[in-house]
């Protein structure tokens, strides 16, 4: 074999961290991994299967690198493979092949973050009287008292919403910079256990099954 034959039979593999399937769909190789290899090769190993999901899968199913392996192994008896990144994909079953928003539950969401927000800023206000000490620091500041010193008032009631366009780093659907703000991060952390938590899952159940069988 020659040196143009050999690498021709090399395969790289990256598993996807998610994807998202159709119920009742073919899973191919395609479907969970990117892989680099000779044009013609790939186009064939891209198509190959590696699950047929049912009903009895759940919305949530495990493919690990062994099972890519194994199938490619099947396949191309004589290949080289070499596998980069996570060890695992997480599918999602979902109708349409997509996550599509709810958009009620989404909107409920937001009132509630809304008013719950503003109840708790203005509990807060109420707890510390903040009314007496603007009108502290305006007398301190301008030598006189007033009931309402909205030349105190005003530009801290501004300054409480470019606060918090600065803390979430989003102005509408614009971001200010590429930086991920708190809330984003704090996604990030509660997506990774439920990731982390699925995939123990998954194993522990493959692991149970092939004991009980």
């Amino acid at each position: 074999m020659d040196r143009a034959e050999a690498e021709s039979k090399v395969v790289y593999v990256r598993l996807r961290r998610r994807a998202v399937i159709s119920p009742e769909a073919n899973v191919t190789l395609g479907d969970v991994a990117r892989l680099v290899t000779e044009a013609g090769l790939q186009a064939k190993l891209e198509r190959l299967p590696l699950h047929r999901v049912t009903s009895g899968d759940g919305n949530l199913l495990l493919i690990d690198m062994l099972q890519v392996v194994k199938a490619i192994r099947e396949a191309e008896p004589g290949m080289v493979i070499e596998t980069f990144g996570e060890p695992h994909v997480l599918l999602e079953v979902s109708s349409g092949g997509e996550i599509k928003p709810r958009r009620f539950i989404l909107t409920m969401a937001w009132l509630l973050l809304f008013f719950g927000s503003g109840m708790a800023m203005m509990n807060f206000h109420a707890d510390v009287n903040m009314p007496a000490v603007q009108r502290r620091i305006t007398e301190l500041i301008t030598g006189s008292s007033a009931a309402h010193p909205w030349v105190f008032q005003i530009p801290y009631s501004i300054g409480i919403g470019m606060g918090m366009l600065l803390f979430f780093n989003r102005l509408l659907r614009k971001r200010l910079n590429d930086e991920p703000n708190p809330l984003e991060v704090e996604m990030f952390m509660y997506q990774e256990n439920v990731n982390h938590y699925v995939i123990t899952e998954e194993y522990r159940k493959k692991h149970e099954g092939r004991g009980g069988g």
